[in-house]
């Protein structure tokens, strides 16, 4: 059984990126979005403007201060591999909890429909509103360019704490 990763979030988080659960690669290196074809990281410093950072915990602090929180739906499951298909005994984080911690985040984006199909399967009756964006896994054959016109929802409920 594997175990998802700690949420990333700042007590002034606006947004939330959940996906499903972390990749083989992602588990081994401790990192979300670990495999170096995912297009998270390279999306998201294209979105903010900013450069991207080489450092893990240095992009970690680039989502802190644009009031990015991040997290998987899922805390705990049994796959074989990195696919979401594989999925089994899946058991979810504590969504409800986090959220009551975090009263600023408004919005929770779902990276890819394994993602929003896992949050409407344990967090469907919530009232936060979301949104389904194209998955950043390699596996997800959709150009970056079209990615991140999808993706520039992001942007809407966002202003980094250097611009108030």
């Amino acid at each position: 059984m594997n175990r998802s990763f700690d949420p990333v979030a700042g007590k002034d988080a606006r947004i939330l990126i959940l996906g499903s659960f972390p990749g083989v690669a992602s588990l081994e290196k401790q990192q979300y979005y670990g495999h170096g074809r995912n297009q998270f990281w390279p999306l998201l410093a294209q979105l903010l403007d900013v450069p991207l950072p080489d450092d893990y915990d240095r992009r970690l602090a680039m989502l802190l201060a644009y009031r990015i929180a991040l997290w998987d739906v899922l805390f705990s499951c049994q796959r074989q591999g990195s696919l979401d298909a594989r999925i089994r005994d899946p058991k979810p984080n504590d969504l409800e909890g986090f959220l009551r911690k975090y009263q600023d985040i408004g919005h929770v984006f779902l990276n890819g429909a394994s993602a929003e199909k896992l949050f409407e399967r344990f967090f469907g009756h919530l009232t936060i509103a979301r949104t389904r964006l194209p998955s950043t896994s390699p596996a997800h054959a959709v150009s970056l360019s079209k990615k991140r016109d999808a993706w520039q929802a992001v942007l809407q409920p966002l202003s980094p704490r250097s611009r108030e």
